[in-house]
């Protein structure tokens, strides 16, 4: 994107921002661009990007869509429920994958580690902004059976309730806040014995926020981390591949613009809805870097993030730009630490990772060439065997695991686990 289409962007933006005070004929008119300028705040970006010319007719894309959404199961994978109360009443939503009992069938336990008894520990991932614990799918699938795992969805993201105090008392979302609710899930899900932390982009973020809250807990509890594709600060500097000047100017309009989508949900929802071709392919820049990923995968994406309400993007994007965390990363140098980002990253560069790891200089720092934010559903095998090697490091699981080959997601090779 030129400098130049990028300030067009910040204009538009900020155009969306008076006609919001105006009459809601001219917020229809508007919807259009701000449905465009959500989803880029959906998949984690700013704002501005540009769409790549569409070349087939809106019906087919239509039909395309719905032709993936029959036949990509992805997300499908369902544990025994649970719910945990956070400090403000708000109801989270989590779900447990156990061990299967002594006996029982186990193909992928013997595949993976080689055993059925593993230690006794317990996995917990935290997803990402504007996504959901189903963004763990191959991850979750390739672990089935073979050591207890805890997914859990944020609030205000997939199953889990609005924030009572975001509804109630207008209270702004805070990563410390996260913090305390994964607090919640761990006190609900994990009452006791040792933990494994995995956290994706917020979701890192929210593990360093418990670290920074519970030191007593990292101490005592935690046995090893997973930081992937996340920063510990400084996310006011991301340019999100945009030209400095394009940057500036949406900067300058962006409270604004979410201040107002915020009051008017119900029509900037139609609003995305309307652009949901432009919608899918600011997802697939902001999501992904390599052009081979499954086109299921690409939708399976873009039902997480389209499933985000335009209010709840707007309570959360303001948290990040305060997130600092730096000095709660000391709480996890005494443990095996799996840094782990792509290379093409736009929503949190892999700069960021390279940063952590330079703090925890015991931590393996793995960069995935050709990959995006989305690094977990991109490349798949890759991160599922660095968590396998993880869990090994840190006497989860026998050494000698590995998960080689795995969940490629590739448009020749993806399977749904």
């Amino acid at each position: 994107m030129s400098e130049s289409s990028a300030e067009a962007v910040a204009e538009a933006a900020a155009a969306a921002v008076a006609s919001a005070t105006g009459a809601a004929g001219s917020w229809r008119r508007a919807t259009g661009i701000a449905g465009t300028a959500i989803g880029v705040l959906a998949a984690g970006a700013a704002a501005g990007v540009a769409i790549e010319r569409m070349t087939v007719g809106r019906g087919m894309r239509r039909k395309a869509r719905l032709a993936l959404d029959s036949a990509g199961p992805y997300g499908a994978l369902r544990g025994t429920p649970g719910k945990a109360i956070a400090d403000d009443g708000t109801e989270l939503y989590y779900e447990v994958d156990d061990v299967e009992p002594e006996g029982g069938p186990a193909p992928r336990r013997r595949r993976l580690f080689g055993r059925k008894a593993p230690a006794p520990v317990t996995v917990v991932f935290s997803h990402g902004y504007c996504l959901s614990q189903d963004s763990w799918h191959f991850q979750r699938a390739a672990l089935r059976g073979v050591v207890r795992t805890v997914h859990w969805d944020q609030r205000s993201h997939g199953r889990s309730g609005r924030g009572v105090a975001q509804l109630r008392d207008e209270a702004p979302v805070t990563i410390d806040q996260l913090g305390r609710d994964l607090k919640a899930v761990i006190d609900a899900a994990v009452p006791d014995g040792q933990i494994v932390l995995v956290g994706h982009s917020m979701g890192g973020m929210t593990v360093m926020a418990l670290a920074a809250q519970y030191p007593e807990l990292i101490r005592d509890r935690v046995v090893a981390t997973a930081l992937i594709g996340t920063s510990s600060g400084r996310l006011g500097e991301v340019n999100f591949g945009l030209p400095l000047a394009g940057v500036n100017a949406v900067r300058r309009v962006l409270p604004g613009v979410l201040k107002a989508l915020g009051t008017q949900a119900a029509l900037v929802e139609k609003g995305r809805r309307a652009t949901a071709d432009l919608f899918a392919g600011v997802i697939k820049r902001y999501s992904f870097a390599s052009r081979e990923v499954d086109p299921a995968i690409e939708r399976f994406a873009e039902r997480m993030i389209e499933s985000t309400p335009i209010d709840v993007v707007a309570e959360f994007y303001p948290a990040f730009t305060d997130h600092d965390k730096t000095e709660a990363l000391a709480r996890f140098a005494d443990m095996p630490v799996l840094v782990l980002a792509g290379v093409q990253d736009l929503v949190t560069p892999s700069e960021h990772s390279e940063v952590i790891a330079d703090l925890l200089p015991d931590a393996e720092l793995v960069l995935v060439p050709d990959a995006g934010h989305l690094v977990m559903l991109e490349h798949p095998e890759v991160v599922t065997d660095r968590l396998a090697d993880l869990l090994t490091r840190a006497g989860a699981v026998p050494a000698g695991a590995t998960v080689s080959g795995y969940g490629s997601s590739t448009s020749s090779a993806a399977r749904p686990g």
